[in-house]
């Protein structure tokens, strides 16, 4: 279905990847982009991860609906800053550059204008990372890769579950909205944004309460079924890892390694282009 993040099997190298090392890459390169404010690092990853999440061959039909979504939270977001500390970024980068001043508070200075920036550009690094962890992540094999280096398999599997499930909450989702647009409640960009706004809070519980109830009936069917009574347990899907895998979990190490050596090496996280 257009609209909905999901695993897709896909014939590239990134598909072919284990579980392990499609996890590891994400939690390493997310660390990494939190970690570090040197703009020359966070333009690097941006542009390898551009490269890697068009090398997944997702399809942009797939992410484009959660990505508007996520492009409105970092508005408020980065307006939520600037309401609260205006002069963070002139605080950070110890210096001043007025641009335009609405009150004795309220100020666009050039420092907090590259602050915030650097926070966009994060999220840009981020969103093509978890996009490609969740389409191109075959549920089942995840979690037998998780069980092959040690961890618990019932860890496992509810890593598999919450991916697996993630295609469903969106199709709740939109259920949800279209029920509520029936009764007229408008949340299509012709109503005003705060009235938008208002109107996605009565999406929230429903969909809460629907999540709820189908986590309920998967773990009464699991415990009918015995999950969890053995101590192992064996993986149609489980795979070992490949030259492939230690090639990419090699280039991971050493890239977040360098992005943070580069970040650190002179005592601050922020890169200071003003100085």
């Amino acid at each position: 279905m257009a609209g909905m993040i999901t695993y897709r099997e896909k014939d590239c190298f990134i598909h072919r990847l284990s579980g392990l090392t499609k996890l590891v890459f994400f939690l390493a390169w997310t660390i990494t982009s939190m970690l570090t404010y040197d703009t020359r690092v966070l333009c690097i990853m941006l542009v390898l991860s551009i490269l890697i999440f068009t090398a997944s061959q997702t399809e942009w039909k797939q992410v484009s609906s959660i990505f508007k979504m996520i492009m409105l939270f970092l508005v408020i977001n980065l307006l939520a800053i600037y309401a609260f500390s205006p002069e963070e970024g002139c605080r950070i980068y110890k210096s001043t550059t007025v641009l335009h001043r609405f009150s004795a508070r309220y100020t666009i200075t050039t420092q907090q204008l590259f602050y915030e920036a650097n926070i966009a550009v994060k999220y840009f690094t981020i969103i093509p990372a978890v996009f490609m962890f969740i389409t191109a992540t075959n549920p089942s094999e995840f979690a037998a890769s998780l069980n092959r280096i040690g961890v618990h398999y019932n860890i496992g599997y509810s890593f598999a579950i919450a991916l697996r499930y993630i295609p469903d909450i969106q199709n709740d989702y939109h259920k949800i909205k279209d029920a509520q647009e029936a009764r007229g409640i408008e949340m299509s960009k012709k109503a005003p944004f705060m009235r938008r706004m208002k109107s996605m809070a009565s999406l929230l519980f429903p969909l809460i309460f629907t999540s709820m109830d189908r986590i309920d009936v998967v773990s009464t069917a699991m415990e009918l079924r015995g999950f969890g009574k053995k101590k192992k347990r064996t993986w149609y899907t489980g795979r070992p890892l490949s030259a492939g895998d230690f090639a990419a979990l090699a280039c991971t190490v050493v890239f977040c390694t360098a992005a943070l050596f580069i970040t650190y090496r002179d005592g601050s996280r922020f890169w200071n282009p003003f100085l």
